[in-house]
């Protein structure tokens, strides 16, 4: 610990472990709400000078990774996530033959145009309005047994209709239609002069390829996709710590993962230790054959030993966090695990010394958190119940007594996610097991009417965090966390930055 004077912001700064604290070395472990940044002196006039590019090896273009729950990662998360620059884990409860025809669509998506929810001319209308919301843009595409466009249906159009009447019976056949090397400002200028709300993507032989709305068209240039060594998109699978680790691995590499992530609740342990030395011998023998790169992830750890440990048995990034997801239970029923902020801090430091990094894992609730993780020298930030309310999680939507939507979301340590776990053992061992539970089985993550997409969430997470760099005077996140001065509030203090919707 180090006083000295910013030439830049002339306030004095005490440096701990790889972030500068406004009023000295904190006595006590820290949570997101507990901090704060201060504003320094900068030259980034824009948000859109600040690159957001991932520090933690895998270089993607948005430090954001969808969690590996159940109720978040599926295609659909993997596809969005990856076409906005980030990256989805695929849960380790879902059978790798499932995962690895997922991770095959996710990669024949399209890298701009959204994929379609599609149907055909005698899909019941019921069917469709169940479909719409499965994705953001909206609509839903009538195509042929050829995947020619015949029309599109809004759920105004359907409005009213028979549940059990057809698709041919609501749609409309005014339908703008673009090439699918069509560049989005194109798109966007097109959508605009028709008044129309979706543009339908088609190749050379009229065959649908994908959509995309106004908003869409906007986002594609902002975002850079996050893609593989043949530049199709990215997705990322968990691998459990138990059994037959070697051939669980050799299915994940095998199913095009480019990410594998090693994960148990608690990650500094001896299974995990030799679960890892498998992975990584399995794993360089991939390397060797394919001559893809692929990165192990491990975790979750609080503690510099941790990192140390687990770095040491094989792991590229270290998944930090024990406790402050939304659906565990662990810090009340076992009192075990750490403020967040503060074992960020601690990892990132430890990884750094090996050269290497970690993921925050958990504890974000509002995109101020997310930066003060980044700022904390966070590679990536992992999200997961944020993610389970939006329209690309895997949940069905479902609707409460006051017509408000959800989804239901639970603990990947929960009752109901270790029965998903164990289905294939005996009955008697999975009662047993799911008699030890650390989170909520059920939830309601209810969707927010203002940003009910994962894309929308994106959006506003990275404006907070880009706006926070030009703040701090940072042009990329390597930068901004060398560069963040972070301050210890009071409970009123954060209370004090919380805007008001109403008058008082």
């Amino acid at each position: 610990m180090c006083l000295w004077a910013d030439s830049v912001s002339h306030v004095k700064v005490v440096e701990w472990a790889n972030v500068r604290f406004l009023h000295g070395d904190p006595t006590y472990d820290l949570t997101y709400s507990d901090v704060f940044m201060v504003p320094s002196r900068s030259n980034v006039s824009s948000r859109l000078d600040v690159d957001l590019t991932s520090t933690d090896g895998l270089a993607t273009p948005t430090p954001l990774v969808a969690a590996n729950m159940t109720a978040v990662a599926g295609r659909r998360m993997a596809e969005t996530m990856a076409r906005r620059g980030g990256l989805a884990i695929f849960p380790q409860d879902i059978p790798s033959d499932v995962v690895a025809e997922s991770i095959r669509k996710v990669k024949a998506s399209h890298l701009v145009f959204d994929t379609a929810v599609t149907v055909s001319l005698d899909t019941t209308v019921g069917m469709v309005l169940q479909l719409i919301p499965k994705r953001s843009h909206g609509v839903a595409v009538v195509i042929d047994a050829d995947r020619k466009v015949l029309g599109l249906v809004h759920p105004s159009d359907a409005e009213g209709a028979d549940r059990f009447a057809q698709a041919r019976d609501v749609m409309t056949t005014d339908v703008t239609l673009v090439s699918a090397d069509t560049a989005p400002s194109e798109v966007f200028a097109t959508l605009s002069e028709h008044h129309q709300k979706v543009a339908v993507a088609v190749d050379a032989d009229q065959r649908l390829v994908g959509v995309m709305t106004p908003k869409g068209a906007l986002r594609s240039g902002i975002y850079s996709p996050a893609v593989d060594h043949e530049g199709r998109l990215r997705a990322g699978v968990a691998v459990g710590i138990n059994g037959d680790i070697a051939a669980k691995v050799r299915a994940a590499l095998e199913g095009r993962a480019d990410v594998l992530v090693m994960d148990t609740a608690h990650g500094h342990q001896e299974k995990m230790i030799g679960a890892l030395g498998i992975a990584r011998q399995e794993r360089d023998r991939f390397e060797a054959e394919t001559g893809r790169r692929i990165l192990i992830v491990a975790g979750n750890v609080v503690t510099a030993d941790g990192v140390h440990d687990l770095i040491e048995a094989g792991a590229d990034i270290l998944k930090v966090g024990v406790g402050p997801g939304a659906m565990c239970t662990t810090r009340m029923q076992t009192g075990v695990g750490r403020p967040q902020f503060s074992a960020v801090l601690e990892c990132s430091a430890a990884a750094r010394e090996h050269g290497k990094s970690i993921w925050a894992d958990g504890g974000v609730r509002h995109p101020r958190d997310v930066a003060l993780a980044l700022a904390a020298d966070a590679g990536s930030v992992m999200i997961g119940s944020w993610f389970a309310g939006t329209h690309e999680s895997t949940g069905d939507h479902l609707v409460d007594a006051e017509g408000r939507m959800f989804k239901e979301s639970f603990g990947m340590a929960s009752a109901r996610a270790v029965r998903n776990r164990t289905r294939e053992q005996s009955a008697y061992q999975r009662a047993r097991a799911a008699m030890f539970e650390e989170g909520i089985s059920t939830s309601r993550m209810y969707l927010d009417p203002r940003r009910p997409g994962v894309e929308d969430l994106i959006d506003w997470i990275t404006s907070g965090v880009r706006s926070s760099c030009t703040y701090a005077g940072a042009r990329g996140l390597a930068e901004f966390a060398d560069r963040a001065v972070v301050g210890v509030q009071s409970g009123s203090g954060y209370e004090e930055g919380r805007p008001l919707d109403r008058s008082w």
